[in-house]
């Protein structure tokens, strides 16, 4: 990485680390899979070792955040601990034993002529990732971007420098370990936002995808702005519906969880849609639960007139990704009415149906096009950990190449193998 000292020139920096990236890219794309394996595991084995210098270096971050007023959730977002620093690490040695897919032969097939032709995973080149507050990312991203055989500049939030410095520092020792270029792994290390407005610019033909992981404003601002193109992580604006066939007590513990256990990740539920016509069974069950577990209850007047003591939702709450102990809830015409409100409300994350109906069921997934749909599951499985993917970039909300959590896979392209015997077109 790069040092700098006093004023430093963004443009300059930034074309400099472009540069290191595009070279580090062509032999990180021949890299073998034992190489990238040994790598990723030297990086774990890093990550573990250096545990008391990440988590001193977060806690810089922390009381920094403290002191802005920054919300639980941002702050939970922020903070590391000896456990997710752990888990961090295990996620990386989870990556190092997936399935090398860099000369993958996606499909081939034989031609009338002879030809044989092959489709082959390839190497996207240089990815560029720019997300807020979540220094794990640091190492999901610099992992997952590695054993696809990319080369990868990282640009944190400032509010998570000193903890992304320090995990960076343990990546590129795995390279190094490894023999691998150490510019394939490259930090951003100065917070001036002109370093995103460079990173948007494509680094003159260096950075070939970018990928944004934050809030509603990094990501327009990266959608109006690159010239390169753009995996969007979108809000996670994910909605739950319970169905009159639904389980009550599995319904309960879905809701709770969906909402509850870790209200500030993208895929915590934010809207409970409950079928109008059971909501004498389901209605006080579910909104007593979730009261007591903590969460403020935002319902519509018709909700308000059968339980009090809860504040009325509007048109704005149904827009609202609120990352925070605090959820919507409206009744809704059966499957109709939730497939309704889910396709205008929605972001295109994750949304959950809670049901026995098999016929409901089939219509929430047909009918239905976000990235991530579950049947009688919660949302917080909207994760590429979860997903048996080792860890992900973040969850693409978009249509065009990935969609849904990014990660190996979807970070390579593909090109055509065409063998001959000495044809010629007539």
């Amino acid at each position: 990485m790069l040092e700098t000292a006093g004023r430093t020139d963004i443009q300059t920096l930034m074309a400099a680390i472009g540069r290191q990236a595009k070279a580090a890219g062509r032999p990180l794309a021949t890299a073998s899979a034992q190489q990238k394996r040994a790598a990723l595991l030297a990086m774990a084995d890093r990550i573990d070792a250096e545990s008391g210098a990440i988590l001193s270096a977060n806690a810089i971050d922390v009381e920094a955040a403290k002191e802005a007023g920054v919300s639980g959730s941002f702050l939970d977002r922020l903070t590391l601990n000896a456990q997710r620093i752990a888990d961090m690490a295990n996620g990386i040695r989870a990556i190092a034993e997936l399935k090398d897919p860099v000369g993958d032969i996606i499909a081939e097939w034989d031609r009338p002529n002879g030809l044989h032709i092959e489709r082959v995973r390839t190497p996207l080149g240089v990815i560029g990732v720019i997300y807020e507050s979540r220094p794990n990312v640091t190492a999901d991203a610099g992992a997952l971007c590695l054993k696809a055989g990319n080369a990868v500049i990282l640009r944190g939030g400032s509010d998570s420098l000193h903890s992304s410095a320090a995990i960076h520092a343990c990546l590129v020792d795995g390279l190094k370990v490894a023999g691998l270029p150490e510019h394939a792994i490259q930090m951003v290390p100065v917070a001036d936002r002109a370093a995103v407005g460079a990173m948007l610019s494509g680094l003159d033909g260096c950075i070939d995808v970018i990928v944004p992981r934050g809030g509603k404003s990094l990501v327009a601002r990266v959608q109006s702005e690159a010239r390169v193109p753009v995996f969007a992580h979108l809000e996670g604006l994910c909605h739950v519906y319970v169905d009159r066939s639904a389980d009550l007590d599995m319904a309960v513990a879905i809701v709770v969880n969906a909402k509850m256990r870790r209200t500030g990740i993208c895929g915590a539920a934010e809207t409970l849609l409950i079928d109008r016509n059971d909501a004498d069974r389901l209605l006080s069950p579910l909104v007593e639960a979730l009261v007591k577990a903590g969460c403020e209850v935002r319902a519509t007047r018709e909700i308000l007139e059968r339980i009090g003591d809860l504040n009325e939702a509007n048109d704005e709450d149904w827009r609202t990704e609120y990352l925070d102990a605090i959820i919507s809830v409206s009744l809704v015409d059966g499957i109709s009415g939730a497939i309704d409100h889910i396709n205008r409300w929605s972001s295109s994350h994750t949304e959950a149906v809670i049901a026995e109906d098999p016929d409901v069921v089939a219509r929430f997934f047909n009918e239905i096009d976000s990235a991530i749909l579950l049947h009688n599951a919660s949302t917080q499985f909207a994760d590429g950990g979860e997903f048996g993917m080792g860890g992900e970039i973040g969850i693409a909300t978009g249509k065009m190449h990935a969609r849904g959590p990014v990660g190996v896979e979807q970070l390579t392209s593909f090109k055509y193998r065409v063998r001959g015997t000495g044809q010629v077109r007539p």
